[in-house]
This record gives C-alpha cells, structure tokens and sequence, in this order.
C-alpha cells in the first residue's frame, strides 16, 4: 500500500478533525464514505450516550436515513456492513426508524437485524409489518439453502431409509436393482429377462423412526440460536421419519411444533426474546413428549443460566440420559466465538455423561448424524477445547 492510500484510510478511521491529516484531500466516492462513518461514529452518541469509535467533531445530526444505509451498503463489504448497522442502532437510537417500510427495504438482511425485529415485534406498525416479514424470510431463506441439504443427507444416510426389505410388495419392487441383479438371467432367444429374484424397497412405515425434540431458550442473548434452530426444526419436522417437537422456554414454556412445521417465519414471530428462564420447567414438559426413549433426541439450546430449580434440572437430565434419550446441550447454536454460558452448571451436566458444547451450523449435520447413530456425542464436547 503506497503513503498517500494509508494516509487516506486513517482519515477516513479517524474523522475529519484530525489535524495531523488536514493535507488529505478525498475524492467524491471516499467523502461519502466519510459522510456515512461520520453520521454514527463521530462523538455524539445519540441517544445510548454511549462513546467510542471517532471522537470529538460537531456532533451532526442522522441524515436521511434511507440515503445513509444506501451508501453503506454501496461503499462497504457485507460484514462491514452487518457492523455499521448495529452500531447505528446502538448509538444512534434509530430502532424506531427501522420500522418505517422505506428504511427497511435498504436494510442488509443479516441474522443481527433479524433479531433485532424479533426483540422488537410488539412495536412494529401494520404499516411495516410485510417488510419487516419479507426481510426475515430472505435471512431464514439463506440459511435454510445453507443447512438443509447435507442435514437431510445427515439423516437419512443414519437412518439408511433405502434399506430392502424380503417381504414381497409388487408396489415397492425395487426395479433397478432387480434388473441390475438379474441380467445374467436375460434371454437373448425370446429377448426377455427372467428374474431369479426380486428386490423390494422397505414398504413406508405409519410409525416415525425418530423423535426429536428442540428445546430453545428464548433469553435475549440466544437470539442467533434461535435463529438456527427455528431453520433446523422446520427442515426436520419435513422429514417423514421424524416425529418433530419445537418448545420454547423463558419462565413459561410454548409449544411452537406446529408453527415451525408451516413456517419457521411464523416460529420466529412467535418467540418472545427476553425474560427469566426456566429451564427445568421446559424440560419436564418436553419429558412428557418422550414415548420411546430410546429412539428420542433431545437437544436443548440454552446458555444454561437457570432461574428455576437446578437440581431438578440436572435430575430430570441424567433421567432421560440413563433411559437411552440422546441427550445433548448446545451452549449455542451459531457462527459467533466462545459463548457466554454458565460454565459451573455445564461442566455439572457433563459429568452426567451428557455432551455440553458450542455448535456452528456447519457442524449440526455432523452431531446430529452421530447422534442417530448412536456415537459417543463427547468428543464433540473434546473438540471444542
């Protein structure tokens, strides 16, 4: 990078009242840039009062801010962007000016935002409501792109769907490998082939193979978590071999299966973020969904900071663990670092034998084939340290 590029980027860091680079003139694209750093990080805060970032300068006032989130969303990469936009609302105040339907058509869709909406549902006006959905289902609509695909492949490859059976069924003949399988036999006279023997594919069961129960802490800190995981109880709960149950918790418990088995959006929209937690409350109802132990997995997505009775917790954990559920804990369920958890309640569960661990998205079909199978989930917890 030549003298006169790095001079020209510390300036743009460093606002327009630096002296030592008074001498730095801006070209029209790079004024703009300046212009949209500026109008969020340039001494006054807003209405958090918060400070950091550039410092000192007049203070001026949010622009249009139709205009601004254009701008930066032209001048900036994506994750720079993702960045920009939580500041602003941050040290700006401008939440409420999210809700109006012109700003939120130039709002970068992106996890961050989108549970920003959720937190902020109950404000939201009719007049903004569609935008607001449509900016949701595009973020809902990434990710499902991103995990459906090698988590349907993570479960039907455990539960070897394809598998054939000997009974006879003409309606399941499995007609490829019995042609495969017989051509030895063809009859090149009469140009027929005769099967010795034929193979069927297993006839569809009414009884679900599996079921799986999410159960999805709803504090204010989860809300990537609940993201992911709204995307991951609608992909199962289209799964045939899957008998899908997505409960929420804070101090109250809902059932939100039937949601998430139309619409992950409308999931979304159902959780209400914030509030206590507890979690023994949530577990003890998802217990009462458990019909065969031994073909359940259980996986809460909970940063474990309990309000409720911790030694009920941990009871009503190591019993389905003793009774053959697949028991897992996922301290997050996203793409951010190390998350902020109740270490001394998780290290607790672990010692149950019960995996307790961070999970990325990319990571989930991985575990959750692992876990079908019947593989020892701990290791998972190894890898992450």
């Amino acid at each position: 990078m030549d003298k006169q590029k790095e001079k020209t980027r510390w300036r743009l860091i460093l606002g327009e009242d630096t002296r030592a680079l008074s001498d730095v003139t801006l070209s029209n694209e790079y004024n703009l840039m300046d212009a949209a750093l500026e109008a969020i990080y340039n001494g006054d805060t807003g209405a958090t009062g918060g400070s950091s970032g550039k410092q000192g300068g007049k203070g001026k006032s949010m622009p249009n801010l139709a205009k601004w989130l254009t701008d930066v969303r032209t001048f900036f990469p994506q994750d720079v962007v993702s960045v920009i936009q939580a500041d602003a609302i941050e040290r700006k105040g401008l939440t409420k000016l999210l809700f109006e339907p012109e700003t939120l058509k130039n709002v970068k869709p992106d996890i961050s935002m989108v549970g920003t909406l959720m937190a902020l549902k109950g404000q939201i006006p009719e007049k903004s409501k569609e935008t607001a959905r449509e900016l949701v289902r595009s973020v809902v609509d990434e990710i499902m792109k991103r995990m459906e695909q090698n988590l349907r492949r993570a479960v039907t490859g455990a539960l070897n769907k394809k598998a054939h059976s000997p009974i006879s069924n003409f309606a399941s003949t499995d007609w490829k490998r019995t042609i495969n399988r017989n051509l030895k036999n063809y009859d090149a006279k009469s140009k027929r082939l005769i099967p010795e023997k034929f193979y069927f594919f297993e006839r569809s069961k009414k009884q679900k193979d599996w079921t799986v129960i999410l159960d999805i802490d709803q504090s204010g800190s989860m809300a990537d978590s609940i993201i992911y995981s709204s995307v991951m109880g609608s992909i199962f709960a289209s799964m045939p071999a899957l008998d899908t149950h997505v409960v929420a918790f804070d101090t109250e418990v809902t059932d939100l299966t039937e949601l998430c088995k139309n619409d992950p959006v409308d999931m979304l929209f159902g959780i209400q973020l914030g509030g206590g937690t507890d979690i023994n409350k949530s577990v003890a109802y998802c217990q009462s969904l458990i019909e065969n132990p031994r073909k359940t997995m259980f996986i809460l997505i909970s940063d474990l900071y309990e309000g409720g009775v911790r030694k009920g917790l941990l009871r009503r954990l190591n019993e389905m663990h003793e009774e053959g559920v697949k028991v897992i804990t996922l301290l997050a369920l996203s793409d951010h670092g190390k998350p902020d958890y109740d270490v001394n309640l998780a290290k607790d569960i672990s010692k149950l034998g019960i995996a307790s661990f961070a999970c990325t998205p990319d990571k989930l079909p991985e575990l959750v084939e692992a876990a079908l199978k019947g593989f020892d989930l701990k290791q998972f917890e190894q890898q992450e340290k």
